[in-house]
């Protein structure tokens, strides 16, 4: 119950204080005459002015408010490691307890956990403890407690505009050590083939050489022994476009909380440069054109053609000069800077006198270095002076029987086309293709190691694609593709099919026709198996915190299997079947979450000295939690303490009039009495 006195004047304020100065100035003249019965009416003078106020004796019934805590509890990856987790669930529970102990308090209770995208790097606690206090009024909330190891990477720069006490309970040990490895700086885009530097440095509390195991996107691991604490800078070249990961390790340190931050990565994206191509046409036909106009209309190619006129065996009399512009430099190009093109395309070439033997065996080689070549091919190739009959022959996976096929027909993508990238849903195909026919089709026989992807008639290979150790070749078997690029008869996607062939020839990634590729989903790793088989074999995923399963692949399309598995952490996470491996980095791969593992207090220190709060080890024990006013020290040796707010609504009020009552008029009555009574005497 409260009361409270309040005064409701009946003719207001002016009029009552008025009045009662009149008086007090008659009373007092009395008193300074010192005439009789002076003190009775002094008292009568309060009474009756007190009645002209009107006193009235109010009562409040009150509903006091709770008082709202939060509890903030971090599930980030960090918080997983030794037994922070059991730590943090042990105090959860008995810190509730306590405060519910207090009285008039509520708690609210949020977690925390990683994000699984990259525009939550790090462990951002104080965001999510804004939006919840946002749904708190300010005059009722208490304050917060985290549960937290202490690695926060959101702490406000301006502390003191922290709302209300932020006391922090750290779990883990003063006594942790971690070693790890960290990745400063590193190309997020380089050019292919150009060296590339990356620097990184090694965190350990020893002074012993750490060993550094580099794995290179190819694959290839080296070993160097690196001081620690010391920034080392190393030189990579990444050799292919696309997605490449440069992985850097160090052993475990004895004792050490984690092995995850052991080894760190960096997605670096393969860009070429400028494709430099050669293109050889053995002779000026109508397809040239579309060859020279597909490469020159690509910004990033560079392009040398050359288009033999005239062989010199063949004598007519017309001046050379008018025959052809430069001079066919031959050896600069065969074998001074052979190795400079990505590929090297024979359009209709025969073997001539121009290009010697010796050149044509060194373009062999250059494909087994990891060349490409492209031979587009008509009658020339089925000839005894055609390709085949020199030393490129032992790369050339179709070899010609000596006849060509006239005949009107319409390629057909084979059943390995259709599980090859190159030909996979390419516009137009299918079981009934939509575009024009070609006529002309070179007899060849292919060996088994050889990859038929379009046929034509009486499914004679087409499109063949090979390989030769390092190198690549593919042939095009007929001279008429260049129909489809003048619409003949509805025309056809050659510039697509020829720019998907020029592509997996310069080993494109997107074009493998067996790959490995896992991508982030939302919340999930979809996980994709490019192979020319039937089947494909379960992939095994390791996760960052070593844990192993297996995901079975299921048939989507010819030549594409498909899985997916839920993100259980963020990081790095290995896939394979046996046959192909690949890595990615899954969620944010969290930089900040995983460069410190161990528990610190320092991060929290500033918001604790803004706001007066404490900061405990959970090691040590758990504080003693209690109550303190809007004001007061809010931390202190083992105690941490919430603020109350003492906030209520009133549910009813009750007014009693004190002149109201019999008693007070009787006493009323009885003073002005007395004074009547002593005039008499």
């Amino acid at each position: 119950m409260n009361f409270t006195l309040e005064f409701a004047p009946f003719f207001g304020w002016p009029a009552t204080v008025l009045a009662g100065i009149v008086g007090l100035v008659a009373v007092a003249v009395l008193l300074y005459a010192r005439t009789r019965g002076s003190l009775i009416r002094l008292l009568s003078l309060c009474l009756i002015t007190a009645a002209l106020a009107n006193p009235i004796l109010r009562q409040d019934e009150r509903e006091y408010l709770t008082d709202i805590a939060t509890i903030l509890v971090d599930e980030s990856d960090s918080q997983s490691i030794g037994n922070r987790k059991a730590q943090t669930e042990s105090a959860l529970i008995e810190l509730q307890e306590r405060i519910k102990r207090l009285g008039n308090t509520e708690v609210r209770v949020s977690r925390y956990q990683s994000g699984t995208t990259p525009d939550t790097d790090g462990t951002r606690l104080f965001a999510q403890l804004d939006e919840m206090i946002g749904d708190i009024p300010p005059e009722r909330y208490a304050g917060a407690i985290l549960l937290t190891d202490g690695q926060v990477h959101d702490v406000p720069t301006d502390a003191t505009k922290t709302k209300g006490p932020v006391h922090s309970l750290i779990t883990g040990s003063r006594s942790e050590i971690d070693r790890r490895i960290v990745i400063d700086r590193a190309p997020r885009f380089a050019i292919t083939n150009q060296p590339q530097s990356v620097q990184f440095h090694v965190e350990d509390t020893g002074t012993e050489a750490v060993t550094v195991t580099v794995t290179a996107p190819d694959g290839t691991a080296t070993t160097i022994d690196v001081p620690p604490n010391t920034p080392q800078e190393m030189t990579v070249t990444i050799d292919r476009a696309g997605s490449n990961i440069l992985e850097l390790s160090v052993p475990a340190k004895p004792g050490e909380i984690s092995e995850r931050n052991n080894r760190a990565m960096a997605v670096i994206q393969g860009i070429r440069d400028r494709l430099r191509v050669l293109l050889v046409s053995g002779e000026p036909h109508a397809g040239e054109r579309t060859w020279r106009n597909m490469l020159k209309a690509d910004a990033s190619v560079d392009l040398v053609h050359f288009t033999i006129l005239r062989p010199p065996e063949k004598q007519d009399g017309t001046p050379t000069k008018e025959l052809s512009l430069i001079a066919f430099p031959t050896r600069e190009l065969f074998i001074d800077k052979i190795d400079e093109f990505d590929l090297v395309i024979f359009d209709r070439y025969r073997r001539q006198a121009i290009v010697p033997e010796a050149y044509l065996l060194n373009i062999a080689d250059y494909v087994k270095r990891g060349g490409a070549v492209l031979i587009s091919s008509g009658p020339d190739f089925a000839g005894g002076d055609g390709l085949y009959e020199s030393p490129i022959a032992d790369i050339i996976a179709a070899a010609p029987s000596g006849t060509v096929i006239e005949q009107p027909f319409k390629p057909q993508v084979t059943d390995a086309g259709q599980k090859h990238p190159v030909t996979r849903n390419l516009p137009g195909g299918g079981k009934q293709p939509t575009w024009g026919r070609w006529f002309r089709v070179v007899d060849t026989t292919v060996n088994e190691t050889a990859m038929t992807l379009m046929a034509g008639p009486e499914e004679k290979p087409l499109l063949v694609l090979s390989r030769a150790e390092n190198g690549r070749i593919a042939q095009v078997l007929s001279d008429h593709g260049w129909l489809w690029a003048r619409g003949y008869e509805g025309g056809g996607p050659q510039t697509e099919l020829l720019r998907r062939i020029s592509h997996w020839l310069m080993k494109e990634p997107d074009l493998e026709e067996e790959a490995l590729v896992a991508k982030q989903n939302g919340a999930f790793v979809d996980i994709e198996r490019r192979t020319m088989a039937d089947s494909a074999k379960p992939v095994t995923v390791t996760l960052p915190s070593g844990k192993v399963q297996d995901v079975q692949m299921q048939l989507i399309e010819p030549g594409i299997f498909r899985g997916r598995v839920g993100i259980a952490e963020t990081g790095v996470h290995r896939f394979g079947d046996g046959t192909l491996q690949t890595a990615a980095a899954i969620g944010n791969a969290d930089a900040k979450e995983m460069s410190d593992l161990r528990a610190t207090d320092k991060l929290l220190q500033p918001v604790a000295d803004a706001t007066g709060s404490g900061i405990a080890w959970l090691e040590d024990s758990l504080p003693r939690i209690a109550k303190a006013d809007a004001g007061d020290r809010m931390a202190g040796s083992g105690v941490l303490s919430l603020r109350a707010n003492n906030q209520f609504k009133v549910t009813a009020v009750r007014e009693f009039p004190l002149y109201s009552s019999l008693l007070a008029l009787g006493a009323l009555l009885l003073v002005v009495s007395g004074m009547w009574y002593r005039e008499g005497r």
